[in-house]
């Protein structure tokens, strides 16, 4: 039995792919992607499944978008067959911000409007499939907050929104404002960090029913470069499992352990190469059993469970 290929954020909500493209290292490499390039990578994201790419305004040093939009007008197919996700509040000090000083956060009803109004410039749509807000703001006024948020689904330039690195108490103070349902909650969460499982952060996607998207899903590469004690643990049990499924791609056994939690986890895949996505969407064929996802739990914890 293989996992279903596509997930509803919420009951009545937006659904994405279960496994979604991070465009963050878009431009990473020295010899940045031309709009061609960019264009063959979204194809290959959209051929392996992988319909759902995941932005932020800031990646990049702002620049991702833009690029990623050069290549989006260039892809041949239809842009209701992929979904478009952004994030805004992170205020970057970057010279392409010259107003901001300093790193800080921004909720403000302006700030959050301008930035969707950007993102859709750049990126070259009409709307966004999903909005999330990048990181909790403590000086986030809820009521105002809520009613940009509000006003842009009722435009239609935002189809759903949600959040990224709340707590749960976050989540439902800004959710206690909003008319319709959050989406979700983006989260850090990987075989090396699994804080999620024990912070109340998955107990509540489950008690309000909405699937939780998962960043750095690989503990950001460290799973494999890693030196120390954890990362090597880790290797070893999923090396082991790998053994025992047939399936010789530790990062697939990895991502396979997070699609085996119950609260429906949706990792975004933070890879620029169309060949390791290939070898990643093959976690979707793999169900680990209890056993097999808990000898990986234990190596990473160091210690059997209590």
């Amino acid at each position: 039995m293989s996992h279903d290929s596509r997930v509803k954020l919420t009951k009545e909500g937006v659904s994405l792919s279960r496994l979604v493209f991070g465009a963050r290292r878009l431009l990473d490499s020295a010899a940045r992607p031309d709009a061609d390039q960019v264009a063959r990578l979204i194809g290959s994201a959209v051929d392996l499944g992988l319909t759902s790419f995941d932005h932020a305004d800031i990646y990049g040093n702002y620049e991702v978008e833009a690029a990623f939009g050069a290549g989006l007008s260039r892809w041949k197919g239809k842009r209701d067959s992929i979904e478009l996700i952004s994030k805004c509040d992170i205020m970057l000090a970057s010279g392409n911000r010259p107003q901001n000083r300093l790193k800080h956060y921004d909720t403000s009803a302006g700030h959050i409007v301008a930035s969707v109004e950007r993102s859709l410039a750049n990126l070259g749509t009409d709307y966004l499939d999903l909005l999330l807000l990048h990181r909790p703001d403590p000086l986030m006024d809820a009521d105002e907050t809520a009613a940009a948020l509000a006003g842009l689904v009722k435009s239609g330039k935002v189809r759903a929104v949600g959040v990224s690195n709340f707590t749960p108490s976050q989540f439902d103070l800004l959710a206690s404002r909003l008319p319709f349902a959050l989406a979700t909650n983006q989260i850090e969460m990987s075989v090396l960090k699994t804080n999620a499982l024990a912070d109340g952060s998955l107990d509540h996607a489950q008690r309000l029913g909405y699937a939780p998207m998962i960043w750095s899903p690989l503990g950001g590469g460290s799973l494999f470069t890693g030196k120390e004690g954890r990362e090597a643990r880790v290797r070893a049990a999923l090396a082991s499992v790998a053994a025992e499924t047939g399936v010789g791609d530790l990062a697939a056994i990895a991502i396979a352990w997070l699609l085996r939690h119950p609260a429906r986890l949706v990792p975004v895949l933070g890879t620029m190469k169309p060949e390791r996505l290939s070898a990643m969407v093959k976690a979707l064929e793999i169900n680990l059993d209890r056993q097999q996802w808990f000898a990986i739990l234990e190596a990473s914890e160091g210690r059997p469970v209590a």
